[in-house]
Parts: structure tokens; C-alpha cells; sequence
């Protein structure tokens, strides 16, 4: 138990150092009003699914953070800024660039050049696919259930997230600010980019800490871990020399890529063979890593009720964009 205690103490504070420190930045970003001048880049998108302008800035937040950007959203629902249907579905459209960003951090830069341009490939659209998808439901939803006016309606507190972090008026913070020194500006967006923060981060970190410990005690008692991969590996047929790959996948994408890339390249599995371990594997890794990092980051974030529910509906697409792909393969195969 105390080993349990140290680790998740130890991933607590690594993370949520990074946190911190995001938060810092994107407040006193937010202070500045960098934000909601870069905003237009999204705001698009915020007009077709209804999303007051406030959405659109969060977008531009989770092109580098994700957790930072749902932090400023939790944080402006906390303050009745935002409705709880707008903050829900806020937080799944920001779940969307981390796709885009890992076409080229991670498809391109590894997996791709290991599995080979068709698999690899596949395997990277199919990660795209998701992300699209998410981007759409938020899209289609949004015009549904949010009334639309609710753009037009982000009213100057509103439309500026500087204004919604001082709690002043965005216009008259710009003309006061404009009489102090560059670094009595960056001083005083520090300032209060600290008090403002604090009290979320706090929130976070301990909740986070509690969800972790739960996860890796779960883990660690074989909860998470019961089960059986062997027999889905039976059920569809898939190749004996693929069993240890696949069972390592689910453990960590990386690795088991690494191990299914040799066998491809050499004949051992044909390519559509080798698609349909991606998808069984990804059936057990994706609920495993819902429920080790997207699960404390939620909650932590929105509480237990809306946190949970984001990441059983986001788990599900990408559960679902699996299936549909496995169904495919399996039916080409005959």
C-alpha cells in the first residue's frame, strides 16, 4: 500500500508540475488577452455548433494542452459564464487537435515508418477518422441542443476570457493597463494569474491524486488486467506469432507496434492480418487508457459526474470507429 501511495504521489506531482505551470502560462496569456485575439482562428467552428466565442479561445488553448484548456472551461462554468451543455460538449471538440498534433508526433515520426506506408498509414487515418468524427457529433449536436443565438449572446464579459478571468470589464482593463510599464503589465497578469488558478489547481490535484491511486490499485490487484485476450485472439483467427504483439499492445501501443512491424516487413502476417490485431488491441488498450489518464484528468476537472461521462462518450467513438473498421476487415477477409 505504501508503494502504492509513493507512486501515485510521484505521478501526481509530475503531472500536475506540468499542469501548474501550463496554468500559469495560459493565465497570464489570458491577462494579456493573447487569447481571445488569437480566437478568430476557431471561431468558425464555435459559430456552426453554437459555441459562445469563449469556446473558440479554449480551442486555440488545447492545441497545446488540452488539460489547461478544460481547466479555463471548468473555471468559466464555476463562474456562469458558460452552461453546463456548452462546457460539456466545450470539452469534447478540445479533445480534437491532440489527433492533428499526433499525426505528426507520433503517425508519422513512428508509426508509420514501422508498420509500413499501408498500415501504418491506415492505422494513422483511422486515428484521424476519430478525431473527425468527435468534431462533427460537437458540430451537429451543437446546432441541435444549443440555441443559436448563444454565440451572438457571448456579451463583452463574455467574448473576452480576460475579462471573465479579473472579473472586470476587458475594455477598461486594456485602457488601464495601457498606463503601466510592459513589465508592471506582465506583473500584474502574473498576479493574478496566480490568484485566479489557485483554487483550481488545487481542486485538480487532489482529485487527480485520488483517481490515480484508485486506478493503480485497481491495476495492481489484477481488476483492470482480468481480461482474456487469448480468446478474442481465437475468435478471430488471429495468427498464433501475433498473440505476443497483441497482448503487449494493449499494455503499450509503442511496444507492441514495435514487435507487429518485423513480422509484417518479413511475410510473417499479411497486412490486412496485421489491421486486424490493431483493432482487437485496441478494444482492450483504449478502456485502459481511458481509465488510466483520461479518467483523473476529467474528473479531476469537472467532477465526477461530467468527467465520467466525457470519457465514456469518447472512449465509445473511438471503441466504436474500431469495430466498424474490424468488421470491415473481417468481412474482406471472408
Amino acid at each position: 500500500m505504501l508503494d502504492l501511495i509513493v507512486q501515485t504521489l510521484e505521478d501526481t506531482v509530475s503531472t500536475m508540475t506540468t499542469v501548474f505551470l501550463m496554468l500559469f502560462i495560459t493565465g497570464i496569456m489570458t491577462e494579456m488577452g493573447i487569447f481571445q485575439r488569437l480566437s478568430y482562428l476557431a471561431k468558425p467552428l464555435a459559430s456552426i455548433s453554437h459555441l459562445p466565442a469563449a469556446a473558440a479561445s479554449t480551442f486555440v488553448i488545447s492545441l497545446g494542452s488540452a488539460l489547461a484548456a478544460n481547466t479555463m472551461i471548468a473555471r468559466m462554468k464555476d463562474e456562469g459564464h458558460l452552461s453546463e451543455r456548452q462546457a460539456f460538449f466545450s470539452a469534447i471538440m478540445n479533445s480534437v487537435p491532440v489527433y492533428f498534433r499526433e499525426l505528426f508526433t507520433y503517425q508519422l515520426a513512428f508509426v508509420i515508418p514501422v508498420l509500413g506506408i499501408f498500415v501504418g498509414g491506415v492505422y494513422a487515418f483511422i486515428s484521424i477518422a476519430t478525431g473527425l468524427i468527435k468534431l462533427v457529433l460537437v458540430l451537429v449536436l451543437g446546432r441541435t441542443y444549443l440555441p443559436g443565438s448563444s454565440a451572438a449572446s457571448a456579451a463583452p464579459a463574455v467574448s473576452s476570457l480576460s475579462a471573465m478571468s479579473s472579473g472586470d470589464d476587458f475594455t477598461s482593463a486594456a485602457v488601464s493597463s495601457a498606463h503601466l510599464s510592459k513589465a508592471g503589465r506582465y506583473k500584474e497578469a502574473a498576479i493574478k494569474s496566480l490568484k485566479g488558478q489557485r483554487r483550481m489547481f488545487l481542486r485538480i490535484a487532489g482529485l487527480y491524486f485520488v483517481m490515480t491511486f484508485l486506478v493503480l490499485y485497481l491495476s495492481e490487484e489484477g481488476i483492470l488486467q482480468s481480461l482474456d485476450v487469448l480468446t478474442f485472439a481465437n475468435f478471430f483467427s488471429i495468427p498464433p506469432e501475433t498473440v505476443i504483439p497483441l497482448t503487449v499492445y494493449v499494455a503499450s501501443p509503442k511496444a507492441g507496434i514495435t514487435l507487429l512491424g518485423p513480422l509484417i516487413q518479413n511475410g510473417g502476417i499479411t497486412e490486412t492480418k496485421a489491421l486486424i490485431v490493431l483493432m482487437v488491441g485496441s478494444l482492450f488498450m483504449l478502456p485502459f487508457y481511458s481509465l488510466r489518464s483520461l479518467l483523473p484528468n476529467y474528473t479531476s476537472v469537472f467532477g465526477m459526474k461530467t468527467g465520467l461521462t466525457l470519457v465514456i462518450i469518447s472512449t465509445s467513438i473511438s471503441v466504436l470507429v474500431r469495430v466498424s473498421v474490424l468488421l470491415i476487415l473481417l468481412v474482406a477477409t471472408g
